[in-house]
């Protein structure tokens, strides 16, 4: 039997008074509304109504049994509220997973923005590009850089850009500024990801086999070593754009630039995403769609 409907049944004929008017009340019809009731009596193994020609009546049993059916609803009702306010308000905690280099360049530095408009929402970061499964790890957002391999999540992507080499004009003034790309072998490059860098030569991607005396894997540590003046850095334009933007760091072969990867943002699908997640996935996109020049 479906319990809950058996329940409210119950309530309700206490509360009208009546099988008729808690039929009316719930748009059933008479006989299912004493159908539930029976049911739920028959399961419980007791007598909540006393029935007669004339009245029905409350037994003892069924008083105490009304007023936790009340309690229960309640609850519901409460719980059904919140629900509905969480919609309509921005409030809450929102647990956000994050590239250490994108919560340092372009998410803390403008959080106080989001916080000016919903001082509600409260943000957790954690750092990391790697997450084993978002609802058991208790993520609601996730940074994610390149290839996006878990079909199971909604995506929506936060920027895309370009690989490109850069250098803090200090740097090229001691080692001069390469024209072309086999000016590099001569240069001390920051190597992240690879040793082997592509180009685009006459249309076509080519590689280099770079070297230097400073291997580094994360973005944040890729941005200090080039922001420290210690050789050529290959990136994504994002990690550089806020230090391109100002000066500090200037690009070099720009006419050799390929594609880099995309930055995007994964969260749970769901029909009904609450408000404190959607202003937040709105406020990572603001932060990030300015593209490359």
């Amino acid at each position: 039997m479906n319990k809950l409907l058996g329940m409210l049944a119950f309530v309700r004929v206490v509360e009208s008074g009546g099988f008729t008017s808690a039929a009316q009340r719930l748009g059933l019809s008479v006989s299912a509304v004493a159908k539930n009731v029976s049911r739920l009596e028959a399961e419980l193994g007791t007598q909540l109504l006393t029935r007669t020609t004339r009245r029905i009546t409350v037994t003892d049993f069924g008083r105490e049994y009304y007023a936790s059916c009340r309690r229960v609803f309640g609850e519901i009702e409460n719980v059904e509220t919140a629900l509905r306010q969480s919609q309509d308000v921005a409030r809450g905690k929102v647990t956000l997973l994050c590239p250490m280099f994108f919560a340092r360049i372009n998410l803390l530095p403008r959080l106080h923005e989001f916080y000016a408009q919903h001082g509600q929402v409260e943000v957790e970061v954690k750092f990391g590009n790697r997450y084993h499964d978002m609802v058991e790890d208790g993520i609601n957002l996730a940074v994610v850089v390149g290839q996006l391999r878990d079909s199971r999540f909604t995506s929506r992507t936060l920027t895309r850009s370009h690989m490109l080499c850069a250098a803090t004009p200090d740097y090229l003034e001691r080692h001069g500024t390469p024209r072309t790309i086999d000016d590099l072998l001569s240069h001390n490059c920051l190597v992240s990801r690879s040793a082997l860098w592509q180009f685009k030569e006459s249309g076509r991607t080519v590689e280099l086999a770079v070297k230097g005396n400073l291997v580094v894997r994360e973005g944040d540590a890729l941005r200090e070593a080039t922001l420290l003046g210690l050789g050529i850095a290959r990136t994504n334009w994002w990690l550089l754009r806020q230090d391109l933007a100002a000066g500090t760091v200037a690009e070099v072969l720009k006419s050799h630039r390929v594609p880099g990867r995309s930055i995007s943002v994964v969260y749970a699908p769901t029909r009904f995403l609450p408000k404190k997640i959607r202003v937040l996935i709105d406020f990572l996109v603001e932060i990030t769609r300015t593209n490359g020049g």
